[in-house]
């Protein structure tokens, strides 16, 4: 199986259970990777036999900028199930991880992530 990664997309979201974070929002952070097969792509050079990853960028951008959801698994599930929907002809399975660098938690930590691997990867 190949693989396409997207690292460290950074979008703004209102994603979350306390009104601090629907209200003011926060910073978010992307991985993800897709499994698809790039033999035809590769060989010859055509971008319709493989996934146009600033399209990927764009769905995942419009999700986690769109419409609020309580929780990042939701959020995470959401991308995942979309990208599959979206690229069933070429993507066999994806993986998100969603970041939140600064969840509203007293502690000391670099980050907070969920991730959800889904298909076939």
């Amino acid at each position: 199986m190949d693989y396409i990664h997207l690292k460290d997309m950074q979008f703004y979201g209102y994603h979350g259970v306390l009104s601090a974070e629907t209200t003011l929002g926060q910073r978010f952070r992307a991985n993800v990777s897709l499994a698809v097969d790039m033999t035809e792509a590769g060989e010859t050079d055509d971008l319709n036999y493989t996934v146009n990853y600033a399209e990927v960028y764009a769905l995942c951008r419009d999700i986690v900028e769109g419409e609020p959801l309580k929780l990042i698994e939701a959020l995470v599930t959401k991308i995942a199930n979309s990208i599959l929907e979206t690229y069933a002809d070429k993507v066999k399975g994806v993986r998100v991880e969603l970041i939140k660098p600064d969840p509203p938690i007293h502690g000391y930590y670099k980050e907070v992530s969920v991730e959800v691997t889904r298909g076939e990867f």
